[in-house]
């Protein structure tokens, strides 16, 4: 006996990644279903060895399902994620709608998986940012040995992290910068993406930072610990998939890098690439298919007290956004659902 399993978004770049990563990791489904809207109604999309033909999500009946995977964008979660909630069956969200709720837990099974009890005061579960994901990934074990006081975080992120289109976007724009009679004007992005940097993802606030940013200040507070304090860069990268963060961190107590190397290396879910050497790191190009964050240039920070730098990679569509949700989904199945 298994569960009944929906992914809606089954057509995106996300929603395809779950449905990949359900069927690599044998998620024990006896049912699984490919949710999409109307207009990309009747889509396949493979499923392990299977193909699956997408239904409306509009009128479906959750009813019977155990957990829905969703990867639909905030908007449409907003309509369907308390409906699907309401038949029973527990939302894995990965839009933000639901992420700085307090009644809503925010996971990474790594990091504070016991917060995974809490899905019942609305079943509901909200899957953070991709940039946080990978970053609490490698925080964790280290805070637990030196309590960290405080982070300061550059992101390099790739534009599968805009969709579809800002993937387009990067290589139309790649393509025409080669072609003197093509011109590819910027729509996904603020600026040319190609062969540029873009110190700019989402929207501005009137503190001067993009809400990415607050989201990765916000997030690591309500995951790890809300005494933590971060601040955060986080920019646009011309690379398709693999977000990458250089990471300093400041803590309370002194950690030798040697003593964080070997912490690293056995903490769950992490990867630890690190030789003094050229090309003795992860780059995102590398890391792309894999499941593991991984952490590389592992060094002493000799202008504060306690401080460690990090180069941390990964995967945003699978850690950051897609298997981050199955891992919720199995921590799920494992600790309060009853299969069948």
């Amino acid at each position: 006996m298994g569960y009944k399993v929906v992914v809606a978004g089954a057509t995106g770049n996300v929603g395809r990644e779950m449905l990949n990563i359900l069927a690599e990791r044998q998620f024990p489904a006896d049912e699984v279903v490919a949710l999409a809207s109307r207009r990309s109604l009747g889509t396949e999309v493979s499923y392990g060895d299977k193909t699956l033909r997408t239904r409306d999500i509009e009128g479906f009946d959750f009813t019977g399902y155990d957990i829905a995977l969703f990867a639909i964008g905030s908007e449409p979660t907003k309509k369907y994620a308390p409906l699907a909630a309401s038949q029973g069956c527990v939302v894995i969200d990965n839009s933000s709608l639901y992420r700085y709720d307090p009644q809503i837990p925010l996971i990474v099974p790594e990091v504070n998986p016991d917060a995974v009890e809490g899905y019942a005061k609305k079943n509901i579960i909200a899957n953070p940012n991709c940039s946080t994901a990978q970053m609490v990934v490698a925080l964790k074990p280290l805070h637990d040995r030196a309590r960290i006081k405080r982070v300061v975080v550059s992101t390099y992120q790739s534009v599968s992290g805009a969709g579809k289109e800002g993937m387009d976007e990067l290589w139309d724009q790649t393509k025409a910068v080669y072609n003197p009679t093509s011109d590819v004007p910027p729509k996904k992005f603020q600026k040319q993406i190609a062969f540029n940097v873009i110190p700019q993802i989402d929207v501005f606030l009137d503190s001067g930072e993009t809400k990415e940013e607050w989201k990765m200040v916000a997030e690591t507070k309500k995951i790890m610990d809300p005494a933590i304090k971060v601040t955060a860069t986080c920019v646009r990268v011309p690379v398709f998939v693999g977000h990458s963060e250089a990471v300093n961190v400041e803590f309370e107590d002194f950690l030798d890098e040697d003593e964080a190397r070997d912490i690293l290396r056995e903490a769950p879910g992490v990867m630890v690439i690190d030789k003094r050497e050229p090309g003795g790191y992860v780059t995102p190009i590398e890391c792309v298919g894999d499941y593991a964050t991984f952490v590389s240039r592992i060094r002493q920070d000799s202008t504060v007290e306690n401080g460690l730098n990090l180069w941390v990679v990964s995967d945003n569509l699978r850690k950051g956004a897609a298997l981050n949700a199955v891992q919720i989904a199995e921590l799920l199945g494992s600790r309060c659902l009853k299969k069948g």
